[in-house]
C-alpha cells in the first residue's frame, strides 16, 4: 500500500478537496503527505506596439507569490494536522508545474501523486493546459486523480 504520498494543492477549490481526500486517504492508509505547490515563474513580458505592460516588479511578483506560496502551504498543513497525518510541505519555482510535481515526487521518495483532476480555470488554466494529465503522462510514479 502507499505510504508517502505527494499532494499538488494550486490553493483551487478543486484542489483543496483533492487534498481533504488525500488526508483522510493517507489517516486510513497510515500514509505521510507531502504538500507541493508549484511557484509561478515571473511571466514574460511583451513589449512593443499594443503590448500589455505589466507594472509588477520581479521583486514585487517573488514577494506576492512567496506569499501566496505560504497561505496555500499552511491551509493544507491545517487539514493534515486537524487529521493527525503527518505531512512536509515544499514547493518550487516552475513554468512548467507538471515536471515540478513529478520532480518533487522522486525528490521526497514519495509512491504516489494524489491530485486534482484539473486545478486553475480561465486562461491561465487555458494557457497551462492540463497539468494533471501532462503528469499522468510523464510519471512513472502512481498517480489518484481526485474528481
Amino acid at each position: 500500500m502507499f505510504k508517502h504520498i505527494l499532494v499538488p494543492t494550486d490553493g483551487s477549490t478543486l484542489s483543496t478537496e483533492a487534498a481533504k481526500k488525500a488526508v483522510s486517504f493517507a489517516r486510513e492508509t497510515g500514509a505521510k503527505i507531502v504538500f507541493f505547490y508549484a511557484r509561478p515563474g515571473y511571466p514574460v513580458a511583451f513589449y512593443g506596439e499594443g503590448a500589455l505592460i505589466d507594472p509588477i516588479t520581479p521583486e514585487k511578483f517573488a514577494e506576492m507569490a512567496q506569499k501566496q506560496t505560504e497561505e496555500v502551504l499552511a491551509a493544507a498543513r491545517t487539514l493534515a494536522a486537524d487529521a493527525g497525518v503527518t505531512c512536509t510541505a515544499v514547493s518550487s519555482d516552475s513554468d512548467a508545474p507538471y515536471e515540478s510535481i513529478i520532480n518533487a515526487a522522486i525528490d521526497n521518495g514519495c509512491d504516489l501523486i494524489f491530485m486534482a483532476s484539473h486545478g486553475r480555470r480561465g486562461l491561465s488554466g487555458l494557457l497551462l493546459g492540463s497539468e494533471t494529465q501532462k503528469v499522468l503522462t510523464h510519471s512513472k510514479i502512481p498517480v489518484l486523480v481526485y474528481r
